[in-house]
């Protein structure tokens, strides 16, 4: 059998994406909730928002080396895989990609230690000001890689010549026509990823009757967050669906699974698209419903797969079911937090053993649902790389050969599911430790601890061994 180099590439590529996204969703929104504890922290001068602190950023020290890890190698590919891309977009992601290390990484590199090591060292006011740095930091960090996205997504500000793109306008190459929406999408997406994880541990915790009063104002903050940011999570989906459909009706119809460009098209709940056949099969349907959501109208009209020859048209079945994954989680997690409002005006939820169990669970629904999203925005954007402008086929490395793909993806899964492992090992130590380890007198010297990867999770840790 013959290997297809672009096929392997894609598939490379999608493997490196998720997994590596996974990680900065989670730090993102984990770095402005250590922001929150120390303020809090300076603020009361109460001692429980230190605690919490300690704790959560333990397990952010392994979460961001994990994404630092994991996202460096990333880039690589545009190299080795993508050359034609990279060749024509390199004076748009070339300056980007190194605002991104000037602005992002050097304030995160210049704060982190001082986060991590720096609490008995320097005034809690500094210390403050370096959580609220690196929260700053994240952000930045996430601003320019959606920009890029973004640029792809919905292309301007950029002019062709002689093969390689030009820019013509960098406000319009870095705010295009989606990029507000995929922005504001993501930060919720981190918030909403915090605050779900931060609720399921303190859940957990409070089931093990561990630091009770700590992680009951722990799991009050997420449950808060939940509250505000899913139905707004909501909100800004329909406004980026709306957006997507003005720019991209290709993915949109593929995500409805609707292959005839019509009005009052149902809503599916079900259905097993067949590419082949240009058709679904056991539909389950609310009529009218895709229309009114898509459109605001019950007659709207909503583009049909049929407008665009087979080969054009993106892989329907994948981006039909990730989107339904994605907008399932979303919808459980507006209806925790409902759930969780209803059991904090009755004074209960503390108690309430169902719905702790039920937060353990819900912790990992954010991950699933961004990895859901990416799966939409990346594969419902195919056979286009730049949409509208360059395929697939035409930006992958002429030279590469099947084999050598092959290698590469092998070499991927092989390092990551190494990292990966490390990771989660000391994830669990620092689970298991819990709050109480987490604050416990070190007994290691701070300058030797600091040599080693993830020696800010491991120092309060070596008691397990």
């Amino acid at each position: 059998m013959e290997l297809d180099p672009l096929v392997l590439s894609r598939i490379q590529f999608a493997f490196v994406v998720c997994f590596h996204a996974i990680f900065p969703v989670f730090t993102i929104g984990l770095a402005s909730f250590i922001a929150v504890l120390e303020a809090l922290s300076f603020k009361t001068g109460n001692p429980v928002w230190q605690k919490l602190s300690k704790f959560w950023i333990q397990v952010f020290a392994v979460v961001f080396g994990m994404g630092v890890v994991s996202g460096i190698v990333m880039s690589f590919q545009f190299g080795t895989n993508w050359s034609n891309f990279a060749y024509a977009t390199a004076n748009f992601l070339g300056p980007v990609l190194s605002y991104e290390v000037i602005t992002a990484f050097f304030l995160e590199a210049a704060f982190l230690g001082v986060l991590l090591f720096g609490r008995d060292k320097v005034p809690q006011g500094v210390h403050l000001f370096a959580a609220i740095m690196v929260a700053t930091g994240t952000f930045i960090s996430s601003f320019w890689i959606l920009s890029a996205n973004s640029l792809m997504q919905t292309p301007d500000g950029l002019e062709l010549r002689n093969g390689m793109y030009h820019v013509v306008s960098w406000a319009d190459a870095l705010f295009t026509a989606s990029f507000a929406y995929r922005f504001a999408h993501m930060a919720l997406a981190s918030f909403l990823t915090a605050a779900l994880v931060v609720a399921g541990v303190s859940a957990w915790f409070i089931l093990q009757k561990r630091e009770f009063e700590t992680n009951r104002k722990a799991l009050s903050i997420a449950l808060w967050m939940l509250l505000i940011l899913a139905p707004l999570q909501v909100f800004i989906g329909d406004l980026h669906g709306l957006n997507t459909l003005k720019h991209q009706p290709m993915k949109v119809a593929a995500m409805e699974g609707n292959w005839q460009t019509s009005n009052g098209v149902p809503l599916l709940l079900f259905a097993i698209p067949d590419q082949d056949a240009q058709t679904n099969h056991f539909e389950v349907k609310v009529p009218n419903m895709a229309s009114y959501v898509l459109t605001h109208d019950w007659n709207g009209e909503v583009p049909g797969l049929n407008e665009v020859a087979p080969e054009m048209q993106p892989p329907v079945f994948i981006v039909f079911w990730a989107f339904r994954v994605m907008v399932a989680m979303g919808l459980l997690m507006v209806l925790f937090s409902i759930w969780g409002l209803v059991l904090r005006v009755k004074g209960k939820y503390y108690q309430s053993t169902s719905f702790l169990q039920g937060l353990r669970l819900m912790s990992l629904s954010p991950f699933f649902a961004v990895l859901a999203g990416w799966v939409v925005t990346e594969t419902g954007r195919a056979p286009w790389l730049i949409y509208g402008q360059m395929t697939h086929a035409q930006g992958v490395t002429p030279s590469l050969t099947g084999g050598m793909a092959l290698f590469t993806l092998i070499g991927y899964i092989v390092v990551y599911a190494l990292v990966f492992s490390a990771g989660v090992y000391y994830l669990l130590k620092v689970f298991r430790g819990g709050i109480e380890k987490a604050n416990r007198p070190h007994e290691q010297d701070e300058v030797e601890r600091a040599k080693r990867p993830f020696s800010a999770a491991h120092a309060s840790l070596e008691g397990d061994n």
